[in-house]
């Protein structure tokens, strides 16, 4: 009798133990998703969506790029799981990414100055004419919708987000997690006064997390925007847009940033189209362009530019001065860490077109850019 009441006990204390390991479980899920739902954003309602229903680019209660594209492409026989989990690619760099603090800007009359400074990924900020551009400012440690989960950087951001000079703008080119990040967004809304430039639909995002609505400029392609003494223009891209599992419910955008005498292109993500051509013709000669040359793959070919086609997109630009953007920070596509960056250097020596790769944190004087040393290559 006393060995089956000792059963008994063992047995609920069994129970007990598990339903406690359970309850443990679900709220460390819990705590681990804590801020997904506030990271995935807002939804086009009221006025806002409204304006959207009207744009071009609009229809069938989505955006649309300027021609047919898809996401992914299906190839016979190759596993994309697979080749993540078990591919030879090198995808990491072998040491620590070089990060430089970025030096004193040179004494240069503010008309004409223009530099460039390259935080990593795709965030870069925009000295021009005597104002101040950040572009898609990313400084969390992951481009994800949970800070625990998701891609991870690679290097850690060069300088801290208090340690930005005062902005004038802060330009967003769409709403995908390593380019538009909560954190981030939120840390700029207390410490800066600069608005928020965003492609239409994105404001909703923005809204959800706090930005004061005189803050919040939203443009479809071809409108601008004046700040201070700069023009800023949305522009075609050729991609896709999308936080959850919606997919283009707000638009996506390349920008261009003008001021008086000087012009930066950003192409944001895209594809290479024949939109580059256009907007050259129309916004061009550009003294700086920032191109995309990363986390491409021939099962997206439309929505990502290969390396190579950066180049013709920078030349159909009529570009000067060659920046590549959106690679060295996150691993987000199949090929080789430095894969981008070699092949660009290859295609714009043999194009001769002038060419800067900073480290995170340089600044690069575009009249005065640094030479190509190969940096990445001894990281590689």
């Amino acid at each position: 009798m006393a060995a089956a009441k000792r059963t008994d006990g063992q047995r609920s204390l069994g129970r007990r133990m598990r339903g406690t390991a359970g309850l443990a479980a679900l709220a460390g899920l819990a705590w681990v998703a804590r801020d997904v739902p506030a990271a995935l954003g807002g939804r086009l309602a009221g006025a806002r969506a409204e304006r959207a229903a009207r744009s071009p680019q609009f229809r069938d209660g989505t955006f649309h790029n300027q021609a047919d594209t898809r996401t992914m492409t299906a190839e016979p026989g190759r596993n994309l799981v697979r080749e993540l989990i078990f591919g030879k690619q090198k995808r990491r760099p072998t040491a620590p990414v070089p990060l430089l603090r970025p030096s004193a800007p040179p004494a240069a009359d503010s008309a004409d100055e223009l530099n460039i400074i390259w935080y990593g990924h795709a965030s870069a900020l925009i000295e021009i004419e005597g104002r101040r551009v950040l572009l898609d400012p990313v400084w969390s440690d992951r481009c994800s919708p949970s800070g625990l989960v998701g891609p991870r950087r690679l290097h850690e951001p060069p300088v801290r987000l208090d340690e930005l000079p005062p902005l004038d703008a802060i330009l967003i080119s769409h709403d995908h997690y390593d380019h538009l990040d909560m954190p981030t967004v939120r840390a700029l809304v207390a410490g800066q006064s600069a608005p928020f430039l965003v492609p239409l639909g994105v404001g909703a995002h923005l809204d959800h997390w706090g930005v004061p609505a005189d803050r919040i400029i939203e443009l479809d392609w071809s409108e601008c925007h004046r700040v201070g003494g700069l023009e800023i223009t949305a522009t075609a891209a050729q991609h896709f847009s999308g936080r959850g599992l919606r997919r283009d419910g707000t638009l996506w955008s390349s920008w261009v940033v003008a001021g008086a005498r000087r012009k930066v292109f950003y192409t944001g993500d895209s594809g290479y189209f024949p939109g580059y051509a256009a907007i050259g013709a129309e916004h061009g000669p550009f003294d700086v362009t920032l191109m995309q040359i990363g986390a491409y793959d021939r099962a997206w070919p439309t929505i990502h530019m290969f390396p190579e086609e950066a180049v013709d997109a920078h030349v159909d630009l009529r570009g000067g001065l060659f920046i590549p953007v959106h690679w060295a920070t996150f691993n987000l596509a199949l090929h080789d860490w430095s894969e981008p960056v070699n092949r660009l250097w290859a295609e714009a020596k043999a194009r001769d077109v002038r060419l800067a790769v900073p480290r995170p944190g340089e600044r690069v004087v575009v009249d005065e850019p640094p030479a190509v040393d190969g940096w990445w290559q001894s990281v590689a």
